[in-house]
């Protein structure tokens, strides 16, 4: 991915033109890729990234991390995963908006694009996690502070790097792969929590295991089932009209948290639906980024 491209995907949202967040950041973004050579396994695709009309990304050939840098840091910084049920990369309304919003409040947003499991990669369904475990690592090599905000899929994705940081699930590149996959805090936005019945609906469930997946293999690729005592702290969001992820996805994460004894601030509203980023307006659902601001801060 290029800079030409990121800034494009940039000006397609809404956000960007909101009095104030045009100057959040210091200089054009910096893309870092994630890999000193291939990824793990080999295979992908082949060609350009594809963008959607609304700045959603795929074919996806070499994963990176984009870096803002705000003009006041405050010295945290966010890792920043999108959804699109691992088919795609909803960059243009979840992540860049994000992104963007986070860094106007001085947090350096870290933005992955990472790798589709059926865009032809010999390690399937992992590739994606070894994505952002390698982006954990990098981003905790760069900065004191590291949390991560994940958005449906991304929610998926991040919440399992979060509470798996010593799964070795790809071999050491390099001494980076040294350093743990960790997290201090995990923000999960309308995400996809559990693959097993009845909750076996979703695209992530149909990408990453199969429509005929046993119940052993939802179950290993469920998020509750990592929750442990190490766990971070977790932050949730949901709607209660969410039509793609059950909105008992939520419930399952904070009753998983309490069995752990990690601390969990939940927020669900009646209404907004999925995929509704920073809010949609007219819904509840524009309370939530206030919330996660004093929860990232306290």
């Amino acid at each position: 991915m290029n800079r030409r491209h990121f800034l494009t995907c940039l000006s397609l949202s809404p956000f960007v033109v909101h009095s104030g967040l045009s100057q959040a950041v210091t200089a054009k973004p910096v893309v870092l890729p994630l890999w000193p050579k291939q990824p793990p396994g080999g295979g992908g695709p082949l060609g350009a990234m594809h963008f959607t009309a609304k700045g959603a990304q795929s074919n996806i050939a070499m994963p990176t991390l984009t870096v803002l840098h705000p003009v006041s840091p405050n010295g945290q910084a966010v890792l920043i995963a999108a959804g699109g049920g691992y088919t795609r990369i909803e960059m243009g309304k979840e992540a860049w908006p994000a992104a963007q919003w986070l860094a106007s409040h001085g947090y350096t947003a870290y933005v992955l694009s990472y790798r589709l499991p059926q865009e032809g990669w010999k390690d399937g369904a992992l590739a994606p996690l070894q994505d952002a475990q390698r982006a954990l690592r990098m981003v905790r090599q760069r900065e004191k502070h590291v949390s991560i905000l994940g958005f449906s899929a991304g929610g998926h994705l991040l919440g399992m790097a979060a509470n798996r940081p010593d799964f070795r699930s790809y071999q050491a590149a390099d001494a980076l792969d040294n350093l743990p996959a960790s997290a201090e805090r995990a923000a999960l936005i309308y995400p996809i929590i559990t693959l097993e019945p009845p909750y076996s609906h979703t695209s992530t469930h149909k990408v990453l295991v199969g429509s005929n997946a046993t119940l052993e293999a939802d179950t290993t690729w469920s998020v509750q089932t990592y929750v442990n005592p190490q766990s971070p702290p977790f932050f949730l969001v949901q709607s209660e009209d969410d039509p793609i992820s059950d909105p008992h996805n939520t419930l399952i994460m904070a009753e998983a948290c309490k069995q752990q004894h990690i601390p969990v601030e939940m927020h669900r509203y009646a209404t907004g639906g999925h995929g509704f980023g920073l809010g949609k307006p007219g819904t509840p659902t524009v309370e939530w980024p206030g919330h996660y601001l004093h929860w990232l801060s306290s």
